[in-house]
C-alpha cells in the first residue's frame, strides 16, 4: 500500500480542535455563512442532525464560560473566521462573549433538528435585510458541501454526500496498520509527537485549574492522601493525564488538543496513554513515535467502518488505540496486539454516547483502564476467544462486529438517548 496515502489520511484526521467539534463545527458553519453574507446576521436559523444536536447540548464552549449550543453560534457570526477550521473561535474575548450574550437575547438565533439519515448534518442560513446565505457542512466536520449567497451558489457537492465521509478512506486491516507503523521511516511519521505535546499540555492546563468535574485533577491529588486507592502508579498517571485533558475541554478552556476523526476525546486517549506509559517506562522517541503512529491508525481503521457519529462511545474506539500502544510499548507482538484488541471488544462495547459533556471525562478513564488491563493480559497471552460473545479469531471480523453493533443495531438507542436528553 502507498505509504504516503496512509501518511496523508492521519495528516488529515488527527488534527488541531479547540474545544468540543460537534459545537464547533456548528460554529464554523456559521463563520461561513456570515463571510458568504458578508455582514452581521440579523437572523440565524440552524438545522442539526439528532447526534450533532446532542453532542452540542451540555459542553462548555471555549473560552466564554458558557455551555451549549446558542454561544457557539453567536461567537461563529461575531468573530469566527472559517479559515481557522475546528479552531474558528481561537480569537474569541471576553468583549466578543458580552456581545454574544447580547446577541442570543435579541432572539436572533433558532434551533431545531433536521430530518436526514445523516449522522453528521449541520444547515445554517443567515439573513440580513433581503440578503440570505446557506452553509451546509455535512460528512466530517469541516466539510462544506454546499454555500449559496441570495441566488448565487458558490458550492454545491450534495450529490457526494453519501461518500464524503469516505473520501479520504484507504481500506485497512490491523495487519496493514501495524506493518505501517513499525515498518515507516521515522522521519516521515515523527509528526506524531505533536499529538502529545499538545495534548500533554491540556492536562496540565487542568491540573493548574479546576475545570469541569476535575477527575484528573483529582486523581493525581488522591495519591498524597492516606485513604487513595491510586497509589503513584503508572497506571494512575494514565488515568489522571487523560482524564485531566478531557476535563479541560469538555468544560471549554480556551485550549487546544489534537484530535482523531472528528474527535478531540479520541485524540486525548490514542495519545496520552501511550505517552505517559512511554515517559514512565523511559522508551526511546523511536518507540514512542510507532506506538503513537499504531494507536492513532488504529482508531482512525476502526472509525472508517463506525462512521464519525454513532450511539456508541468514541472512548471505546480511542483506548483500543492506545491499548495496542501500550502493549507494544510492553514488548508485544502483533498476535498480543491482536489479542489486546479483542479483549477490548469484549469489555467495552455497547458503551453509549449520551453527548458531550463534563462526565466524559469519566468515560475516558473507564476506557483508558480497561486499555490498561487488556495490555497486561495480551502480554500474558490472555485473550478473550471467539466462543465468548461477539469476538471473533479473526482481529478484522471482530473490529467489524463492534463497529456493526455501534452504526446498525444502537439507531434506536441513539434516537432513545436524545429523546431522554431533549424531555428533561
Amino acid at each position: 500500500m502507498d505509504r504516503q496515502k496512509i501518511i496523508k489520511l492521519i495528516k488529515s484526521e488527527v488534527i488541531p480542535a479547540v474545544g468540543c467539534t460537534e459545537p464547533i463545527a456548528v460554529s464554523l458553519c456559521v463563520a461561513k455563512a456570515t463571510e458568504t453574507l458578508g455582514k452581521i446576521p440579523e437572523k440565524i436559523q440552524v438545522h442539526l442532525s439528532p447526534n450533532i444536536l446532542k453532542n452540542a447540548m451540555g459542553v462548555g464552549i471555549p473560552g466564554t464560560g458558557m455551555i451549549g449550543l446558542p454561544i457557539a453560534i453567536a461567537l461563529g457570526a461575531l468573530i469566527g473566521k472559517s479559515e481557522y477550521q475546528l479552531e474558528v473561535l481561537k480569537d474569541s474575548t471576553p468583549q466578543a462573549v458580552e456581545a454574544g450574550k447580547k446577541y442570543i437575547a435579541e432572539n436572533r438565533i433558532a434551533i431545531d433538528v433536521k430530518d436526514t439519515q445523516e449522522m453528521l448534518y449541520i444547515e445554517v442560513h443567515c439573513t440580513a435585510g433581503n440578503d440570505k446565505a446557506t452553509a451546509v457542512i455535512s460528512g466530517s466536520h469541516t466539510n462544506f458541501t454546499y454555500v449559496q449567497i441570495n441566488d448565487k451558489v458558490l458550492i454545491d457537492k450534495r450529490s457526494n454526500t453519501n461518500t464524503t465521509e469516505q473520501s479520504h478512506e484507504i481500506p485497512l486491516t490491523m495487519r496493514q496498520v501495524y506493518d505501517f507503523a513499525m515498518e515507516t521511516p521515522l522521519d516521515e511519521i515523527r509528526f506524531i509527537l505533536e499529538t502529545a505535546r499538545v495534548n500533554k499540555d491540556a492536562a496540565r492546563h487542568s491540573f493548574q485549574n479546576t475545570c469541569g468535574h476535575a477527575l484528573g485533577k483529582i486523581i493525581a491529588e488522591a495519591k498524597s492522601e492516606p485513604q487513595s486507592v491510586f497509589g503513584d502508579t503508572t497506571f494512575s498517571k494514565i488515568l489522571s493525564y487523560t482524564s485531566a485533558a478531557c476535563d479541560a475541554r469538555m468544560a471549554g478552556a480556551m485550549v487546544p488538543v489534537i484530535s482523531n476523526s472528528g474527535s478531540g476525546n479520541q485524540g486525548i486517549s490514542a495519545t496520552i496513554p501511550v505517552l505517559v506509559y512511554a515517559e514512565d517506562k523511559q522508551k526511546t522517541e523511536a518507540e514512542l513515535i510507532r506506538a503513537l503512529t499504531l494507536s492513532h491508525l488504529t482508531v482512525i481503521y476502526i472509525k472508517q467502518s463506525l462512521g464519525r457519529l454513532s450511539a456508541l462511545c468514541g472512548c471505546v474506539v480511542a483506548a483500543t488505540g492506545s491499548s495496542c500502544g501500550i502493549t507494544y510499548l510492553m514488548g508485544g507482538s502483533y498476535e498480543q496486539i491482536t489479542y489486546a484488541v479483542k479483549n477490548m471488544v469484549a469489555n467495552l462495547t455497547g458503551m453509549i454516547c449520551d453527548g458531550a459533556k463534563p462526565s466524559c471525562s469519566l468515560k475516558v478513564a473507564s476506557g483508558v483502564s480497561t486499555a490498561v488491563m487488556s495490555a497486561v493480559l495480551a502480554m500474558k497471552n490472555q485473550c478473550v476467544t471467539s466462543l465468548e460473545g461477539i469476538v471473533d479469531n479473526d482481529v478484522d471480523k471482530c473490529i467489524h462486529n463492534l463497529t456493526l453493533i455501534g452504526s446498525k443495531g444502537m439507531q434506536e438507542t441513539d434516537k432513545l438517548i436524545l429523546d431522554i436528553m431533549t424531555s428533561k
